[in-house]
């Protein structure tokens, strides 16, 4: 017994992980960031964190949202492309340090286009998305075509 499913072991705790990306995702809107950027940060946490099922949900999301096939496409190199603003890469280089938790904290990313209201905001996204991506492989959640 490898996978349990553990939404459905514990609902009360899957719903307080609901609750904060909720939360999170209001958070965001509030500090100005856009639909775009919220779900090419949630894309790119689950890319780092190989979860297939959060990267093909949040890709729908975005290209929902309006986001091209393009910029989709060179996400996972994100840095080599023209494609993002500085805002856009700034949030991406954050998402990622949250991520892997760089010791010592790496600031590269912070180029000063997020303001500290939205630093906390990509923050939490980054920490929220995190824990998604661990529910959805611990539980083996399947991602058929």
């Amino acid at each position: 017994m490898s996978r349990v499913n553990i939404s459905k072991q514990h609902p009360d705790v899957y719903q307080q992980v609901v609750a904060l990306s909720k939360s999170a995702e209001e958070a965001a809107a509030a500090a100005g960031l856009d639909k775009k950027l919220i779900e090419l940060v949630k894309i790119r946490v689950s890319q780092l964190n190989g979860c297939a099922f959060c990267c093909r949900l949040h890709t729908r999301d975005a290209v929902s949202a309006g986001e091209t096939a393009d910029r989709l496409a060179v996400l996972p190199a994100w840095w080599e492309s023209q494609y993002f603003s500085e805002q856009e890469q700034d949030a991406l280089g954050l998402a990622e340090e949250v991520t892997r938790l760089s010791v010592p904290e790496r600031t590269d990313w912070d180029n000063g286009s997020l303001n500290p209201e939205q630093v906390s905001a990509v923050s939490w996204l980054a920490v929220v998305m995190n824990s998604w991506n661990r529910v959805a492989i611990r539980s083996g959640y399947r991602v058929a075509p």
